[in-house]
């Protein structure tokens, strides 16, 4: 993953854009050497979005407090999305 600074990327913002988009290169922007922000091609923000969706009342759940057999439980679930079984889609 390609990292430029804040003044890199204002100056070539068309050409990381057309990276970004054309290529799905992830560009991370840094301030002081530390990374501040991400410019990802919408297709990949696509992507992000809809696995935060599939985690829905199970992750909440599996943080609670006091739910160690839920948490444990879901927490199979989980791991299973995360090797590609991911279900169906259930969102609205």
């Amino acid at each position: 993953m390609a990292k430029v600074s804040i003044a890199e990327a204002k100056s070539h913002l068309s050409e990381l854009i057309s990276k970004s988009y054309y290529q799905h290169e992830r560009i991370i922007i840094t301030k002081r050497d530390k990374p501040v922000a991400a410019l990802v091609s919408i297709d990949d923000l696509h992507l992000i979005e809809q696995s935060e969706e599939k985690q829905g009342l199970a992750a909440v759940a599996a943080k609670w407090q006091g739910f160690e057999e839920v948490e444990n439980a879901l927490g199979d679930v989980l791991e299973v999305r995360k090797k590609g079984g991911g279900g169906r889609n259930v969102s609205f």
